[in-house]
Parts: C-alpha cells; sequence; structure tokens
C-alpha cells in the first residue's frame, strides 16, 4: 500500500511564505514524476508545479518567479516553497505522484490536500 501525506499549509498574510511537503511511503518500487495541483472549491483542479526523477520542472504561469519545486528522490518527498503569496493562492494543495510498486505496476496516487489561506 502506498500513501501520500501532504503537510506545511496554514494562514499567512499576503506577500509571506509557507513551504509545502508532500511524502511517499508505503511498498514504492520507484518514483516517476511529482506534482502539485490546487482547487478552490467550484472549479477544476489546476496544475501549480510538476517534477521528473531527474530534476527537470515545469510551473505554471501564475507561479513562475513565486513557488519553487524540488525533491529528494532518497527520501520519496517533495516540497513547494511559495513566496510572495497572494490572496488569490488560497486553496488545497494536493499533491500527486507517478508510483511503480514493481516494474511494471505503475499508478497514479494523491494526497488528502492540504488548505492554504492567504488572507491580512
Amino acid at each position: 500500500q502506498v500513501q501520500l501525506v501532504e503537510s506545511g499549509g496554514g494562514l499567512v498574510q499576503p506577500g509571506g511564505s509557507l513551504r509545502l511537503s508532500c511524502a511517499a511511503s508505503g511498498n514504492i518500487f520507484a518514483i516517476s514524476a511529482m506534482e502539485w495541483y490546487r482547487q478552490v472549491p467550484g472549479l477544476p483542479r489546476e496544475l501549480v508545479a510538476g517534477i521528473t526523477n531527474g530534476g527537470s520542472t515545469n510551473i505554471a504561469n501564475f507561479a513562475k518567479g513565486r513557488f519553487t519545486i524540488s525533491r529528494d528522490n532518497a527520501k520519496n518527498t517533495m516540497w513547494l516553497q511559495m513566496d510572495s503569496l497572494k490572496p488569490e493562492d488560497t486553496a488545497v494543495y494536493y499533491c500527486k505522484a507517478e508510483i511503480g510498486t514493481t516494474s511494471s505496476d505503475w499508478n497514479d496516487y494523491w494526497g488528502q490536500g492540504t488548505q492554504v489561506t492567504v488572507s491580512s
């Protein structure tokens, strides 16, 4: 069984920073791509940033220059450093990972989400 657990969300003032973590555990053979998504009630979940196991990243336009994605393959952990936060960044943030439990059995897994609220 595989589990993804996010942490690091909370309430922050505009202009502030938060660092989200996503840790994968369980029966893991390997992890391929890892991604952060966010969702506001009533709207579709949107991609924030992604990172391959080789370290290549892609960042959504709204996050460029403010958010940084990183990972530690040895620790099966991914982070999202969020700086210069704006009220419109308020959302539930989810991590997603493509995980193989064997060399031929790969699936996408999601974390439970962590609330980020940007407000004065």
